[in-house]
């Protein structure tokens, strides 16, 4: 049976601002579902808050609502839209999903005669009320834990008492662990048991007996309305039990699980998501098994809607989920669908995996000074990487050389702890470097037996980790000139990079790449196809690998390459890797456009990224997509395989801007403004001398690179003084003294987190307005595209102010000085593209904090203020096929729009909530205002010193 017919119109509601527990992956989802919908002529009217994503983008759906996620925004879209037949709510997480059970409460739904596809709300209360949910399971025969829910502190505290400890709370209708947590001890448990009580919406806790230990399992399935299933993928957690799925770094597919109770499983799995309602779509069900012979499973919950591992589940495999569970919502069933990456075989198959994937999350304790960095049942990281390799432990290596903190991969790099007691505390507290500790402890000689009693982490993972060890020292034996081919190949398959073995012989990487080239040790690309090699794939989407080499009947010696590369002109963009805090969705909604502008422009395209959970990483978004670290090793190799015109680095945020340099020393073309320009906007001493030359005024400023340095500047600038390392994003490491002794802690502290750095020291304008321009510049002519005003006053990070567009309390006199200075210091820079620059006013002088040529955090949101598609106009000015004169700006905005910060503090409770500098937000919504008489506006305004700290 084909698609319904009485579907014309879908509302789907989107996940708003990126938090803790609810990121891009929902981005990702929304807009695959909004791709699948249009492709069957069914109108897409969207309600999202987030202008940074490319869900919110005009030509992802027919009506695009940014407003903000309540029922009243959702009445008013119903009135203006009375043709709308149904709400897709599965797309955008758990918000999505609360708002529209909340709307189903309220009758809404039923008042304009929309029908909610894709997810039966039985079912979602069912698996949300944690009694009926454990209720049912014993119904159906499938194991839980020990467990009881309390609606009452007394009721809580009765049935601790029953079940002994250690306990799990679970706050029931939350997302992302929100007031979970693991109780060892009963004076810890009063506490933990009123916090969840208030979290949930409706106060109600599960309390469980803690299965510590065990192993944890996840399955994604799909199902149709004839109750076809299949399962997409099983993912096992390498961290047992105890860490929140989302902090945990998993694998897949599972690794050490035997076949029976893989059976098992998938059986319980199926008749779990049956027995819960009869809806079509995804489902996401999580398993506990014994760590003994007997592999009892036990069921810790199911999520019927796309979830975070959708995502992950569908890069890791190739199967896009969430635009087959669109399908499905609208009638479609699974064998009438095309396998989208074969286009030769249905989508009733189960993907099969000749690689392994794994996911390794990313944390940002640093922004968040005193918190517990310890990992539990609430999750805390803000982003995640993924590595595919042809071995765990090449994917393991891959996915820790895609993190961007400063490791090169496990072990060998000279950064390892040595310290037995640290080491030991490190394995039994699971904290975010526990991946990196496991190493260490192997290299100190902890017996693996010992780890795993610690850690509790299944012993074939720690072997794999003792394989790569006894390699290393295997490796150590040799010099560059005497290391045997078999043992560079062998570290190559599995994973180690050229800088970690470089660092095995005590030599250049440069030295061991040659080396590499001269052995015809090389990289080969693989497909992601779904099927084993099984039938034919047609989407371009790669993972590099090493090979042995074949030798043919003549004597021809050659490696298998499932790359092809073309003859057409091309051009690489270099994405943003993991999502974190500086750094997130918006670098890459601007990759997207920088890919699709370049495929208008007659180039084929080539996306590197290692984010799983967002666009830029879809098989169909660039015309090759290599799913690999961007790394300096990994990037060059495709490089000289592909031969690009050049590579995009000015999209992709710090990650991709960071490798501007290598790729210039090795004559490799930057598309857009040079590494020359991007390095002189980065060196405080050089900028300034630009500046002086052009007679724009800035904050008095010296660098330092040691602490006496520093207090002698002190002298002449005058505090307070702003503090700041370079070559940094998202303010890291700013902040603002007010005298020597706090100048001269934050200096030592600073050199000792990130050495040999040249530290910047600022005059702080005490009380100036802080402002913001992007602009456009193709060399000559110089378009702005947006000046915002913020609310906040300069000192609090840009990322952390409501931004107002266009500003609300500048005079002509400043705005001007604005304009004159944004196309003087874009045209002295030598700008091709988008640059941001940053002003603080005081007293009616605009003066200059910084500039950075390239896409900023605050281009998307112009571009969704405006309706204009900046980023595509950008790239093609980049790509030198048009001038800033050839396009017709218009922008369209009446009235106000305000870019608000929004914040996971609740994952912290302890954290000092002050901003300052440094940034905090984890994302953000746009709020349109008709005039500055706007109650939301008064209250901005009325509140923004509140939080300032130095």
């Amino acid at each position: 049976m084909p698609k319904r017919k009485d579907l014309n119109s879908i509302l789907i509601i989107g996940s708003g601002p990126i938090i803790i527990g609810q990121a891009c992956e929902f981005d990702y989802s929304g807009s695959q579902a909004l791709r699948s919908l249009r492709e069957d002529g069914i109108e897409t009217i969207l309600i999202n808050s987030n202008p940074a994503t490319i869900m919110t983008d005009p030509a992802m759906a027919d009506h695009v609502y940014l407003k903000p996620l309540n029922t009243k925004s959702i009445v008013e879209i119903l009135q203006k839209h009375p043709n709308i037949d149904a709400v897709l709510p599965t797309m955008g997480g758990q918000t999505a999903l609360n708002l529209c059970i909340e709307a189903d409460e309220k009758g809404i739904w039923e008042d304009f005669g929309v029908e909610i596809i894709g997810v039966d709300i039985d079912a979602i209360n069912i698996t949300e009320d944690r009694e009926k949910f454990r209720e049912l399971m014993l119904k159906i025969g499938v194991g839980m834990p020990p467990q009881a829910s309390a609606t009452s502190f007394l009721k809580g505290k009765e049935i601790a008492q029953e079940f002994g400890f250690p306990l799990v709370i679970r706050a029931s209708f939350t997302l992302g662990g929100a007031g979970a947590g693991i109780v060892y001890d009963p004076e810890d448990f009063d506490d933990m048991l009123s916090h969840g009580l208030e979290v949930s919406p409706i106060h109600e806790v599960m309390i469980d007996k803690a299965l510590m230990g065990w192993k944890e399992y996840e399955l994604e399935l799909l199902r149709d309305k004839n109750d076809n299933v299949v399962i997409i993928c099983t993912i096992e957690n390498m961290d047992p039990m105890g860490i929140h799925t989302g902090d945990s770094i998993t694998v897949a597919p599972a690794m050490t699980l035997s076949d029976s109770t893989f059976q098992r499983m998938r059986d319980m799995a199926i008749h779990m998501m049956r027995s819960i309602g009869d809806f079509a779509g995804g489902c996401n069900v999580q398993f506990a098994v014994s760590p003994d012979e007997k592999e009892d499973i036990i069921a810790i919950e199911i999520n019927p809607r796309v979830s975070r591992s959708s995502a992950l589940a569908s890069k890791a495999t190739g199967y896009p989920i969430a635009k087959i569970a669109a399908k499905l919502a609208i009638g479609y069933t699974l064998d009438e669908l095309d396998n989208q990456i074969t286009k030769s075989t249905s989508a009733l198959f189960e993907p099969t995996l000749d690689y392994v994937i794994v996911k390794i999350p990313r944390w940002n304790f640093d922004k968040f000074e005193g918190s517990d960095r310890t990992l539990g049942l609430q999750m805390k990281s803000v982003g995640e990487v993924m590595g595919i390799g042809r071995s765990f432990q090449e994917a393991l290596h891959k996915a820790t050389q895609s993190l961007e903190i400063k490791r090169n991969g496990l072990g060998a790099d000279g950064k390892g702890y040595k310290d037995y007691e640290t080491i030991i505390e490190k394995l039994r507290v699971p904290s975010w470097d526990r991946v990196f500790v496991i190493y260490d402890a192997i290299q100190l000689g902890i017996p693996l037996k010992r780890i795993h009693e610690i850690t509790k982490i299944d012993m074939w993972f720690l072997k794999q980790y003792e394989e790569l060890h006894f390699l290393e020292m295997e490796i150590s034996k040799y010099t560059i000139e005497s290391l045997p081919k078999a043992l560079l190949l062998e570290a190559k398959q599995k994973g180690f990079a050229d800088r970690q073995i470089a660092h095995m012989l005590d030599c250049w990487e440069s030295e061991v790449h040659t080396k590499r080239m001269d052995l015809n040790i090389n990289r080969v690309y693989k497909l992601v196809d779904t099927c084993a090699a099984e039938f034919k794939a047609v989407t371009p989407y790669y993972y590099s690998t090493f090979e042995e080499e074949i030798e043919t009947a003549d004597g021809e010696r050659y490696v298998a390459n499932d790359s092809v590369v073309t003859d057409k002109k091309k051009v690489v963009v270099l994405g943003s890797g993991p999502n974190r805090i500086g750094q997130g969705i918006e670098f890459d909604y601007c990759c997207v456009h920088g890919v699709l502008a370049s495929a208008e422009c007659g180039y084929e395209t080539i996306m590197i990224n290692c984010n799983p959970e967002t666009v830029s990483t879809d098989f169909d978004t660039a015309d090759k997509l290599y799913f690999e670290p961007v790394f300096w090793e990994h990037i060059y190799d495709i490089i000289l395989h592909e031969k690009p015109e050049g590579v995009i680095v000015q999209l992709g945020g710090q990650t991709a801007l960071k490798l501007a340099e290598k790729l210039d020393k090795y004559g490799i073309n930057i598309i857009g403004t040079s590494f020359q320009s991007l390095d002189l906007a980065e060196d405080r001493g050089s900028f300034s001398t630009l500046l002086k030359d052009n007679n724009i005024p800035y904050p008095k400023f010296g660098v330092a690179e040691t602490a006496d340095e520093a207090l002698d500047l002190a002298e002449e600038l005058n505090f307070p003084l702003l503090v700041r390392p370079s070559y940094v994003l998202g303010g890291q490491g700013m902040k603002i003294v007010i005298n020597k002794e706090e100048l001269e802690a934050h200096v030592v502290d600073l050199l000792r987190k990130i050495p040999n750095n040249k530290l910047l020291l600022d005059h702080y304008l005490d009380g100036a307005i802080e402002a913001e321009a992007d602009a456009i510049c193709d060399g000559e002519d110089v378009y702005i595209i947006g000046i915002m005003e913020h609310i906040e006053p300069c000192g609090i990070h840009s990322g952390d102010s409501n931004a107002t567009l266009p500003p609300f309390n500048l005079g002509e006199f400043v705005m001007q000085q604005i304009k004159d200075h944004t196309k003087k210091i874009a045209l002295a820079l030598n700008t091709v593209g988008l640059i941001n620059i940053q002003f603080a006013v005081k007293d009616d002088i605009v003066y200059i904090i910084e500039a950075n040529p390239r896409a900023s955090r605050t281009v998307p949101f112009i571009a969704k203020a405006y309706k204009e598609p900046y980023v595509n106009y950008a790239t093609k000015v980049m790509l030198g096929e048009k001038k800033v004169k050839d396009f017709n700006f218009n922008p369209q905005l009446e009235g106000y729009a305000i870019k608000q910060p929004v914040f996971s503090f609740n994952k912290f409770p302890n954290v000092n909530k002050n901003l300052g500098p440094e940034m905090k937000s984890t994302g953000e919504s746009i709020l349109f205002i008709d005039s500055l008489k706007d109650d939301e506006f008064y209250n901005l305004y009325s509140r923004r010193k509140m939080y300032l700290s130095k």
